[in-house]
């Protein structure tokens, strides 16, 4: 059999040219990298000026407070590497500190939880490092943005109403600033945000002897004038999550210890092409172990749209990410990548596969030790309460926060695929003077001593942030989604039907899609709910009804509710093309 053929409507073509294609999870950023390419810029500066004006138009999504992983390959690499933006747990961050206050959990909510920030100092060593544009000239969008003001996309103004009350009750710096008339905007009002923008420009004006010297200036600017400010505000104790009135730990002696930089990639091959990931600090690796476990299987069975098609990736990816959850992490007994992808571990991990559902968390022991699990929070009734697993503002109000997306290839071959998040507008009170607030990545580690994702000073915490670049000889796919524990989840189907089925880049993001929640949630409350899957309704009732068949729990998510990716790529020929999600009407791809 093969797959299901690509359905011939899709919501907008795959775009194709020659000069250069970006794509991400809003318009504007989109827009943005793709002036940058006309105006001469490389991948990288369009990139780095995309990534900017996210902090301004998504800033439910992301924030300079926050965190990034992405791959960077420069045109003519062999493969791509790193770019490490995710900062560490500050040093009074103990297990024992969080411990003393009652709390078996790092709250969701509030400074208590903030790493130290990563995103901007990783997008300014990217700039240094390859880019070819002076700073001021990449700042000027967002600059422009944050100080005339942009129209509010509808699921920004929806988080701030669903936070309204506790920006008017307990975080006034943050009602000021989101709800400058006193009430939650509505979608489309163009709001400002002057005191981001004089941030910016204050990086744009630091001075130096070059153009590499000058954005050294700006990072140090951040972190030594603009970062301890934001840290200073966030130990005066506030409203978290768990209702409790706490102050952070973060200082300043953290926030100028830490450098963003580049690693290597880790990899894998799937049907003739390199996969390439970050480590196993991010969930990454799962997804190469996911294809991997899927390689040998007939085409049928690696087909989204059936439902034993379906239920094989459900099956494979929970086996992924019970090994996620028990060996990934920053910490010394974290699990290496060669022993998660080995072929003997992963002959034996296929075996586990069944006709049926598993409603277990089956972790393995690649390298011999006992797995440390953290505690299995079920939720009863979750799935059919309406999550989706994205890490949104729930209908009780709880303030969590989802992830944004940029790609960019341009006619030199220069890629980026890169996953800000972190530092949303409801992390925690936004700091007077600086127009955003600090992220809340600490409430992906566990307060338990062993595990490779505990709670540690100087560690990273586990980030779900995980985008992917794909290759074959000259062939290249960049790509990633927001989604929190989905990221991966949503990028599988389309990989697959783009390699496996055939389908062109945007009929793979149409396509209707699948994911399970039998996963350990990365965000606070950090639930489990074994045996969940969601499906989009367009999937079709066989489908459904096979799964349920095989013990999953399905809940149908309406017909476009599910996946959001974005993807650029070049093909054997040459031609670079481009493809982004329509679901929420706001990611584009624009490209010539």
């Amino acid at each position: 059999m093969t797959f299901t053929p690509a359905p011939a409507f899709t919501t907008r073509p795959t775009l194709r040219g020659t000069f250069g294609m970006s794509a991400s999870t809003h318009w504007t950023a989109t827009a943005t990298a793709q002036a940058v390419l006309e105006r001469g810029g490389t991948a990288f500066d369009a990139a780095v000026a995309a990534a900017f004006v996210l902090h301004v138009v998504e800033p439910h999504l992301n924030g300079p407070g926050g965190d990034l992983v992405g791959l960077v390959r420069p045109a003519g690499a062999a493969a791509p590497r790193v770019l490490m933006g995710q900062g560490p747990a500050p040093a009074g961050a103990t297990i024992d500190v969080f411990r003393a206050q009652g709390l078996d959990l790092v709250p969701g909510a509030g400074g208590l939880a903030a790493a130290v920030p990563g995103a901007v100092d990783a997008w300014l060593v990217l700039l240094r490092d390859h880019g070819t544009w002076q700073l001021a000239d990449v700042l000027q969008y967002a600059i422009g943005y944050a100080r005339d003001g942009h129209p509010l996309v509808a699921g920004a103004a929806a988080t701030i109403g669903r936070v309204a009350g506790l920006f008017r009750d307990d975080w006034p710096s943050s009602a000021e600033l989101w709800m400058p008339s006193g009430t939650a905007p509505a979608p489309g009002t163009v709001l400002r945000n002057p005191a981001y923008a004089d941030v910016l420009e204050a990086l744009a004006a630091a001075d130096g002897p070059d153009r590499a010297a000058r954005i050294d200036a700006a990072r140090r600017v951040w972190s030594r004038e603009v970062l301890p400010a934001a840290a200073a505000f966030v130990r005066v104790p506030h409203r978290h999550s768990d209702g409790e009135v706490r102050g952070g730990v973060l200082d300043a002696a953290d926030l100028t210890a830490f450098s963003a930089g580049f690693e290597p990639a880790v990899s894998t091959r799937f049907r003739g092409w390199d996969v390439f990931k970050a480590g196993v600090w991010t969930q990454g690796p799962a997804l190469l172990q996911t294809l991997r476990l899927l390689e040998p299987f007939d085409d049928d069975l690696l087909d989204p749209a059936t439902p034993d098609g379906a239920h094989t990736l459900l099956e494979a990816q929970k086996l992924a990410y019970a090994d996620r959850d028990a060996w990934f992490g920053d910490g010394d007994a974290a699990a290496s990548a060669d022993d998660l992808l080995d072929d003997g571990y992963l002959d034996a991990r296929r075996a586990l596969l069944s006709e049926m559902a598993s409603a277990e968390l089956r972790p393995g022991s690649p390298d011999g030790r006992t797995p440390v699990l953290p505690p299995l929070r079920i939720e009863a009734g979750v799935v059919a309460a309406g999550s989706t697993g994205e890490p949104t503002v729930d209908r009780s109000g709880q303030t969590r926060g989802d992830t944004c997306h940029l790609d960019v290839i341009d006619r030199w071959g220069n890629v980026v695929s890169a996953t800000p998040s972190g530092g949303w507008l409801q992390s925690s009170p936004a700091v007077p003077g600086l127009g955003f607030c600090l992220g809340t990545r600490l409430q992906a580690t566990w307060l338990i001593d062993g595990h490779p994702a505990a709670l540690t000073p100087g560690r990273r915490p586990r980030t779900t942030l995980t985008p992917t670049i794909v290759g074959r000889g000259d062939e290249v796919i960049a790509l990633g989604s927001p989604g929190g524990d989905q990221q991966d989840q949503w990028q599988l189907p389309v990989l697959l039907r783009m390699i496996v089925g055939g389908y062109e880049p945007q009929q793979a993001i149409d396509a209707p899609t699948v994911h399970t929640t039998a996963v350990v949630d990365s965000f606070w409350p950090r639930t489990w709910s074994p045996a969940g899957a969601v499906v989009e309704d367009r999937i079709g009732a066989e489908v459904v009804d096979g799964l349920e068949r095989r013990g999953h729990r399905v809940r149908r998510a309406g017909d476009w509710a599910l996946g959001r990716v974005s993807a650029v790529g070049r093909d054997a020929d040459g031609v670079l093309w481009a493809a982004a999600n329509p679901r929420g009407m706001q990611g584009y791809a624009a490209g010539r």
